[in-house]
């Protein structure tokens, strides 16, 4: 699963309103033409689209919280949660905040990488298990953007769409699942 580091991270919830207007959001062509459709296997948890229905922030009912973990951009982190369905930060992105810092020693001092939904502050991911800290690493440097396997991810809030993206069961947009040669990543 390759998420955007922008649906993955928390600190404090801040709070800001938009219009209804401007948070519709539609899938892409070949979704329309039931072209994009897919089932994972197990234990892929897999949701309805429903999930992602417009709310009052987006595909959210909250934006993103304001203090970020790893310095990461409110801005951008609040429109590819909550009002994208397609897209996420640049490939490498990651790479430019203190992630990799951060999270060694978070790694170093706990044996695992805790990662949180943005908006909810829900625990989505824990990363590294079965692999080291340096695969881990290693997989979303190639990857482009941080990788996570299916025994990493915390199925109680989140869930793959027929269309492969990822989601939090309250509407954060977190990447899409594109397996490789390994399984769901």
């Amino acid at each position: 699963r390759g998420f955007s580091l922008s649906g993955v991270h928390s600190s404090s919830i801040g709070k800001r309103s938009i219009s209804n207007s401007s948070s519709r959001l539609s899938m892409g062509f070949l979704d329309f033409l039931g072209l994009g459709e897919k089932k994972f296997d197990e234990p892929c948890v897999m949701g309805e689209e429903s999930i992602m229905a417009p709310k009052k922030h987006g595909t959210s009912d909250t934006p993103v919280q304001g203090n970020l973990r790893w310095g990461c951009d409110v801005k951008v982190a609040d429109n590819i949660c909550n009002f994208n369905r397609h897209y996420a930060e640049y490939r490498g992105y990651w790479r430019s905040t203190s992630f990799i810092e951060q999270a060694k020693v978070e790694y170093e001092q706990n044996g695992e990488v805790k990662f949180y939904d943005s908006n909810t502050g829900k625990l989505l991911f824990i990363a590294p298990k079965g692999r080291s800290f340096e695969e881990f690493i290693k997989e979303s440097l190639s990857h482009g953007w941080p990788s996570f396997r299916d025994e990493e991810v915390v199925w109680d809030d989140v869930r793959c769409l027929s269309n492969g993206e990822a989601v939090s069961l309250a509407g954060t947009h977190l990447g899409h699942n594109l397996p490789d040669f390994s399984g769901n990543r």
